[in-house]
């Protein structure tokens, strides 16, 4: 009798380990849709194709405008495809959370509703995007939205993960979590500049120069956060090999991100590919500060 409830626990404990396996590849599947959906609408806006699609949810009136479909009415119209696939896969992820709640973690129901509800608002966002003619606050506010969607989501994959057994992180953990912060105001002032177009505006009108500085200034304090978990890492010799590799990706990440900043503004944002590219680099940045924030936070102290 014993024997069979050995049995029964170890297949209990296969099945779950197959369940959240399962779970955290589906999630991070979304996880990268994410990061593809924000590239396209990044190229989306770099390409004036906001309003390529004059109405919403549908374009002219249709699920795929094959007769007034070009590059820009592609683009805008895949952005709303690729966004509606993320919702429905967040809605299965949430149902998989509930069917499987005997497996999985019990706040995971909770969280993958968390990310529903902000996916939701972002579709209300890109929904007011179009109808109120990409007014800057709300273009501004879909994209803060969609970094919090993506940022729960890495989140929540590396939470299904055991937690690493490492040393006393704890500098590590909140100097990272402040970077990361850091890194989203960023962001989001990246996305003010493009929806203002104040770049192009400084430059040739002379206004809105307060905003773009903004940005410009902004990558001074997040140059070094960054460049501070190098050094903690550096100076740490037994630190987890995982958090290691982040905080060097993150640095190579932050100077290819300057780099391309650079190129960006004195080429006053004419090469499309490296707008595209300097958008998307800044939330891969994002991303990889939050999987560290969150490994170093779920860290275990090392059984000695």
């Amino acid at each position: 009798m014993t024997r069979t409830v050995l049995i029964e626990e170890i297949d209990t404990q296969d099945n779950s380990l197959k369940v959240r396996k399962w779970t955290k590849f589906f999630i991070w599947k979304i996880a990268i849709a994410t990061l593809l959906l924000m590239a396209v609408g990044s190229a989306t806006r770099v390409m004036n194709a906001g309003l390529a699609c004059p109405d919403w949810p549908l374009c002219y009136g249709q699920l795929i405008p094959t007769r007034q479909m070009n590059l820009q009415v592609f683009l805008e119209w895949f952005h709303r495809l690729d966004a509606s696939l993320i919702g429905i896969s967040t809605i299965i992820l949430l149902m998989i959370s509930c069917w499987f709640r005997e497996q999985l973690p019990r706040w995971l129901p909770w969280s993958a509703l968390l990310a529903l509800a902000l996916i939701l608002f972002q579709g209300v966002l890109g929904g007011l995007t179009v109808t109120r003619m990409l007014r800057f606050d709300i273009v501004t506010a879909h994209l803060g939205t969609a970094l919090l969607f993506f940022g729960v989501l890495v989140i929540i994959a590396l939470s299904l993960s055991p937690p690493l057994e490492a040393q006393d992180n704890s500098n590590l953990r909140w100097v990272g979590l402040l970077v990361t912060c850091l890194v989203y105001v960023q962001c989001l002032l990246g996305g003010l500049v493009g929806s203002r177009w104040a770049l192009h505006q400084c430059f040739e009108e002379s206004q809105l120069c307060t905003v773009m500085n903004s940005h410009i200034i902004g990558v001074i304090p997040t140059t070094l956060g960054v460049i501070s978990l190098v050094l903690m890492a550096w100076r740490t010799s037994n630190l987890h090999p995982s958090l290691k590799k982040l905080v060097w990706l993150a640095g190579g990440i932050v100077m290819c991100q300057i780099l391309l900043g650079t190129a960006t503004f004195y080429l006053h944002l004419q090469v499309e590919p490296l707008t595209i590219a300097h958008h998307t680099v800044g939330v891969m940045l994002f991303g990889t500060l939050v999987a560290l924030t969150t490994l170093a936070m779920r860290s275990v102290p090392r059984e000695t």
